[in-house]
């Protein structure tokens, strides 16, 4: 809503006018997808919390990583589920800021704790005999400190930057708020945002960057001894693969809010859109439950009943 052509109020968000007839049934299918989210990664961080055993750095960054789902995936699937229950898809400037900043900040904390899981697999293959002494607890508390300040920063700082800009448009093409899309409804372009989330893309590539060159020196360190290349394939795989999914994901978000075609359909347009919310959250407790021994035997035993 507009009030003198200057101040917004409420955004408008698209991408579900097309869904009056399947509206429940979607309302359900989603409903159930947010609620095996929540199953699956608090299986994982109960697991964890509750086993002594399981009190060591790399389980820790994975029960981080599985709490920053359930922290993603909050800032979307509450409000799309009662979007989907209603005939009106507006959200306030105050909710669409604080929804772009959860989805980002969460997107980045997923990279921040990967760096961190493949430093982790790094000192603890390639340099075993100090691995104690380099992941310390106190260290370790020191690395997840910073693996969630540093997203909650950046992006504060960067919707921060958003907010401050004056806005001649009210209509977001996309279910749920980014700062990308508000910027484009601002008047002028400010100077700090077009530093602001270059910056944040580079020093996130960064993480990339690094988490690419520890796997490269991991598996040129692991193919000269059998026990290496065992650790690599039973810790390294899932962790490799949960990269794949999230980079893949993110950068076929951005590559078609940036290049994308309007004329693609909508609900393709929503798929690509919801991806980063939508696997990583399920797939990474899934890859890590299934692969690691420890975590597999726990869940088992719990549900089982038995005593592995």
């Amino acid at each position: 809503m507009i009030d003198n052509e200057t101040v917004i109020t409420m955004f408008t968000l698209s991408g579900l006018n097309g869904t009056a007839n399947y509206r429940v049934a979607l309302f359900a299918l989603t409903l159930l997808c947010y609620s095996v989210i929540w199953l699956l990664n608090v299986t994982i961080i109960v697991t964890i919390i509750v086993n002594k055993n399981l009190h060591e750095p790399m389980y820790i960054f994975l029960c981080n990583l599985c709490i920053n789902g359930l922290y993603g995936t909050s800032g979307f699937y509450p409000k799309f589920l009662n979007d989907l229950l209603s005939t009106t898809h507006v959200i306030s400037y105050a909710g669409c800021l604080l929804q772009g900043f959860v989805l980002h900040s969460s997107a980045c904390a997923d990279f921040s704790l990967l760096a961190l899981m493949a430093y982790d697999r790094y000192v603890a293959i390639c340099r075993p005999l100090v691995y104690h002494s380099m992941m310390s607890k106190q260290r370790v508390c020191v690395f997840v400190f910073f693996a969630w300040f540093l997203p909650l920063y950046l992006m504060f700082m960067s919707t921060v930057t958003t907010s401050t800009s004056r806005l001649c448009g009210s209509h977001i093409p996309k279910i749920y708020c980014v700062n990308y899309f508000i910027g484009k409804l601002a008047c002028t372009v400010s100077i700090t945002n077009n530093i602001i989330p270059p910056f944040n893309y580079i020093f996130y590539f960064g993480h990339f960057i690094f988490i690419i060159w520890s796997y490269v020196y991991l598996i040129s360190t692991c193919l000269t001894s059998k026990e290496n290349r065992t650790k690599f394939m039973q810790t390294c795989l899932p962790h490799f693969f949960c990269l794949v999914t999230l980079t893949v994901c993110i950068l076929f978000d951005l590559l078609y809010m940036r290049l994308g075609s309007e004329t693609l359909p909508q609900s393709a347009q929503n798929f690509m859109a919801i991806e980063f919310i939508f696997f990583p959250p399920i797939i990474n407790p899934l890859i890590y439950g299934f692969k690691l021994t420890q975590i597999r035997n726990r869940i088992i035993q719990f549900w089982c009943g038995k005593r592995l």
